[in-house]
């Protein structure tokens, strides 16, 4: 399946005119070769999500871009990238809420990461969802702690 999409991504591409569907599918690509690689292009994401939001700037987008930039360049970038959205557009936006509380875990800032995931679980309508995110939040605060007691 990867091999196909990859071609119609190439096909796509020989347009010359990349568009919202196209730029989604580009990143989708890029996370897929890490199961050939073990390792995720964070950079290439992050320049495909630039593209995406200067084409279609949905909440989603911000948010991916948000999420990218944190593994690219650093847990600081994508919490700013978090914090330039409006915050109309995010009240109950899950996603947001995951990534705000993983991106602030990353920074250290427990509580405010587990005020994030308590919400991210709030709005959550997928029970697999809300168990990833409850054993994330458990380890936020198991992490805090141990260093707390470390």
């Amino acid at each position: 399946m990867i091999d196909e999409a990859e071609r119609e991504l190439s096909l796509a591409a020989r347009a010359g005119i990349p568009g919202r569907f196209q730029l989604e599918a580009a990143i989708q690509s890029v996370h897929a070769h890490r199961a050939m690689t073990g390792a995720t292009d964070w950079e290439s994401i992050v320049l495909l999500y630039e593209e995406l939001v200067h084409l279609a700037a949905t909440v989603g987008a911000l948010v991916g871009r948000a999420a990218a930039l944190g593994s690219a360049r650093g847990p600081h970038m994508g919490l700013a990238a978090l914090d330039q959205i409006a915050p109309s557009s995010i009240v109950t936006y899950q996603p947001y809420w995951a990534v705000r509380a993983h991106l602030l875990t990353e920074l250290g800032l427990t509580d405010e990461a587990r005020a994030a995931y308590v919400r991210a679980i709030g709005l959550s309508g997928d029970e697999q969802a809300r168990e990833f995110l409850t054993a994330r939040s458990r380890r936020t605060i198991a992490g805090r702690d141990r260093a707390r007691n470390g």
